[in-house]
């Protein structure tokens, strides 16, 4: 009995002090000193052992996931984040997180969630976001990013939420952005978006939830719309778009299709009353 239960004892310690590899853990020292770790609302003891950092959550010695959201981090993203190559799961959700998002970001090739929304967070959307191959959601929302949307986003095939709304990205939605037919959610609002809405927005065929809110797209509101039987939620108001509407699409529009002209007045777009199923409507 004393043998089993020194065995046992042996056990529990071993599980206790399992850690990291060096290249991770030194990552984490990265992350905690460059977000001013010590002003965190709950720290990491950096003497005890990694499995027992707030946040942090390990499997066969491996860091899988970090979720240190609304923790009060400040400073920048530091490029070591890259040494976390058995990251599935980053959430970072608000915080204080100013400067770019580090390049290396695109290294993380086992990351299926990433949300850093609600942060401080500037520059342009590095294109080496393209290499998550195994991205199911992203999610940069209500921060201070430019510049336009890399077209290497369209290589995230398993992507299911793509969520940038509230930024300052510009030019227009790139073509590879049709491609993604795993998309459930598209969100793009409040941002200096251009150009037209592409009739290949149809082949997003498992889109749920589209907002293009507050942009300054404008064209034909595309017909193929229709075309996305699952489309439950969509917001295209407050964009330069003209010409006809259906009676369809003006429903499910959470304001009807109300656009700014070009002379800076909403105006909604009318639809006429006498075919229910596919009337039209004409910009006054």
């Amino acid at each position: 009995m004393k043998n089993i239960a020194t065995l046992l004892m042996l056990m529990i310690a071993s599980a206790v002090m399992a850690n990291v590899s060096p290249s991770e853990k030194e990552a984490l020292l990265k992350l905690y000193h460059a977000t001013n770790g010590a002003q965190w609302k709950k720290t990491w003891d950096l003497k005890a052992p990694v499995t027992t950092w707030y946040g942090v959550k390990v499997q066969n010695d491996k860091v899988v996931a970090i979720d240190l959201s609304n923790n009060n981090l400040s400073g920048e993203l530091p490029k070591e984040v890259k040494q976390l190559v058995n990251l599935q799961d980053l959430r970072l959700f608000r915080n204080s997180l100013t400067g770019n998002i580090p390049a290396e970001i695109g290294q993380l090739k086992s990351l299926k969630s990433l949300n850093m929304a609600f942060n401080k967070l500037s520059g342009n959307i590095p294109t080496s976001m393209g290499n998550l191959t195994a991205l199911e959601s992203l999610e940069l929302y209500m921060n201070r990013l430019s510049g336009n949307i890399p077209s290497e986003i369209g290589k995230l095939k398993n992507l299911k939420t793509l969520s940038l709304y509230n930024n300052e990205l510009n030019g227009s939605i790139p073509t590879t952005v049709y491609g993604m037919t795993s998309l459930r959610v598209l969100l793009l609002s409040s941002n200096k978006l251009t150009g037209k809405l592409s009739p290949d927005v149809a082949n997003l065929s498992n889109l749920e939830n589209l907002s293009l809110f507050e942009n300054n797209l404008d064209g034909q509101v595309p017909f193929d719309l229709e075309k996305i039987n699952g489309l439950k939620e969509m917001n295209i108001s407050y964009n330069q778009f003209s010409g006809l509407v259906s009676r369809n699409l003006a429903q499910l529009d959470t304001l009807n299709m109300t656009m700014v002209n070009e002379q800076g007045v909403a105006t909604t777009l009318q639809v006429k009353a006498e075919d229910k199923n596919s009337a039209l409507a004409a910009e006054d």
